[in-house]
């Protein structure tokens, strides 16, 4: 593998696991030039404000000049040298003056830039469909949204900046030299030359191997991510040696992602490097040749060398910017990017005619080809408390998820009222069908803010306070300190994972839909909590429709019906007493539970 290029490896081994799409540099570039746009102010204050100080900065070296024709003719004035010292050193504060306000205007303009991408990267984010989102892996996206939007604020607080501030002086500095003679000016032509042949190269090939290296940093985040999250499960079964074995080859194909973009660089900045001692070369050699000729003045040959040393800064900023934008751009691409992704629902016109929910023949599977869900069937009746049992991995959780409208199924569909759930808009399914899963989140923010995010505008604090106490929550929520207005989230007032879940279900209960899908929405609360919690949401759950999916059973005793799902089927249905009888896999799963 070491003897492959980057992209031929990653093309080869890993291009399958790129999870989200990439735009194009185009596309990319277009998104930053709709950010320019909407900021033309800003982006003329930074642009003039550099021509400013580029301006004055260039006139000293002129003067200069002018004194060294002055000395060379024997017409030195004292009160001449003088008199250019104050102008130099006023130019020089000026010069101060006016770079200082270039670079704030230019810092602003990127700081807002940043803003307001960030703030694009998350309503790209979310946007998506959550149904992708779990199917291209949790490693790819978090790259994207951590280390890409780095690399892409880096661009826009530090590199935009400075290629404004570097191109505006070569440009300034190039026109001075022409102005000053455009004989001595000739030797910069090279410079160009030089510039321009190893700038080609060098965005011909960045673009392909920096997304390449981006994509390396995803996988070996996913490879990571998988083996810290089944940790328990690679214990268990022994596969360290295997989890730790593919890290290091993904490593190893980062490794050389990384030093492909390494040699790009280094031959980059070998061209430009010796591009910089050639211009003063050539100044030096056609001065005395032009100076033989009568065409350039000394002074004009010292203007010229200055000008030139003033350009050795500005030329380095722009290699060192580009490599940075080129950084930028990838990372912009691969972020939006992401917006790319097809989404999995048109929502229609229908609206959903009563709250009777019907699955009917529904197939999924997570791979093409390989079906979780072999043609189920749900008929769930108004208030009806259903409960879905089975072993591990049997598609309990697949078929709640199908039932809430987070995926779409592969064959059938699920109804609500008689309108297929994936063509309702999300707002409306979301006050038709709720999921709640083990899986929750405290926002930084109050406790009021985290339990109606639902219902931002119409819940009151009594509501709230009546949804913490029916999931039994109140208790500790009345004893922090601001009670409903505490603040909740990093760096503030830390939940334990039960009183974290139960906000959740409280912000359930604040949403108000009338169908609830549990996905073992108490699993992280010890048992008889969760009994208790159960019991005190009974009343609540009157008359509204439930599934609920547990691995504890007490809570199938209270359903109304079960079914037992076995191998992506539903093998038995019915009461509990009922599936007692029949003395099937139910009654096997309750003795078992029990003893």
């Amino acid at each position: 593998m070491r003897g492959a290029t980057a992209r031929a490896v990653y093309a080869d081994a890993r291009a399958p696991r790129q999870g989200f799409p990439v735009a194009t540099s185009g596309q990319a570039a277009g998104f930053l030039r709709d950010l320019l746009h909407g900021r033309k102010g800003p982006l003329a204050l930074a642009i003039v404000l550099n021509l400013a100080g580029a301006g004055v900065g260039l006139v000293a070296p002129l003067l200069l000049g002018q004194l060294v024709d002055e000395v060379t003719a024997g017409a030195l004035d004292r009160s001449n040298v003088t008199t250019m010292a104050g102008v130099i050193t006023g130019l020089i504060v000026a010069q101060a003056v006016l770079t200082f306000g270039a670079r704030r205007a230019s810092a602003v303009l990127g700081y807002d830039l940043l803003a307001a991408a960030r703030e694009e990267v998350v309503r790209i984010v979310l946007r998506l469909p959550l149904g992708h989102v779990e199917s291209s892996g949790s490693g790819d996206l978090l790259t994207r949204i951590t280390s890409d939007v780095g690399k892409m604020a880096t661009a826009a607080r530090w590199a935009l900046p400075n290629l404004i501030v570097s191109v505006v002086l070569i440009g300034a500095t190039l026109t001075a030299m022409v102005v000053n003679s455009w004989l001595l000016a000739l030797p910069m032509l090279g410079t160009a030359l030089i510039m321009t042949f190893g700038g080609r190269y060098y965005l011909a090939r960045a673009t392909a191997g920096y997304i390449t290296e981006s994509a390396s940093y995803s996988v070996i985040n996913s490879t990571t991510t998988e083996t810290v999250e089944g940790a328990r499960t690679v214990e268990a079964l022994r596969l360290g040696r295997q989890r730790i074995a593919q890290v290091d080859e993904d490593t190893e194909v980062s490794a050389q992602a990384e030093r492909y973009t390494m040699t790009l660089r280094n031959m980059l900045f070998a061209m430009v490097d010796s591009s910089f001692q050639l211009p003063l070369v050539g100044v030096v050699l056609l001065g005395i040749w032009g100076h033989s000729q009568g065409w350039v003045s000394i002074g004009q040959i010292t203007t010229a060398a200055l000008y030139v040393s003033q350009l050795q800064g500005p030329l380095d900023r722009v290699i060192a910017v580009l490599d940075h934008l080129q950084l930028g751009i990838v990372a912009t691409a691969r972020l939006i990017g992401v917006a790319q992704l097809d989404d999995d629902r048109t929502p229609g016109e229908a609206q959903p005619d009563g709250v009777k929910l019907t699955g009917s023949d529904l197939r999924f599977g997570y791979r093409e080809g390989i079906d979780v869900l072999h043609g189920v069937d749900v008929d769930l009746r108004p208030g009806e408390r259903l409960a879905i049992v089975g072993p591990s991995g049997s598609g309990k959780s697949t078929l709640g998820r199908l039932v809430a409208g987070i995926n779409r199924p592969r064959v059938g569909d699920v109804t609500v009222g008689g309108v297929d759930v994936m063509d309702l808009p999300l707002d409306r399914l979301r006050t038709e069908v709720a999921l709640v899963t083990q899986e929750h989140h405290v926002f930084v923010g109050t406790v009021r803010d985290n339990v109606v995010l639902a219902r931002e505008t119409s819940a009151s604090d009594a509501e709230v306070q009546q949804a913490l106490a029916t999931v039994g929550a109140w208790g500790w929520v009345s004893k922090l300190n601001g009670g409903l207005n505490a603040q909740l989230g990093h760096g503030k007032t830390s939940l334990t994972p039960a009183q974290a879940q139960q906000v959740a279900l409280a912000r359930l209960i604040i949403a108000d839909p009338h169908t609830l899908v549990l996905d073992e929405a108490t699993s992280l609360i010890d048992p008889s909590s969760a009994r208790n919690l159960e019991g005190a949401m009974a009343a609540l759950l009157d008359g509204r429709a439930v599934i609920a999916i547990a691995h504890r059973l007490h809570t199938a005793h209270d359903a109304d019906r079960i079914a037992v799902v076995d191998d992506g089927r539903i093998v038995e249905l019915g009461a509990h007493n009922e599936l007692l009888e029949l003395d099937g896999q139910y009654a096997h799963l309750w003795r078992t539970w029990r003893d």
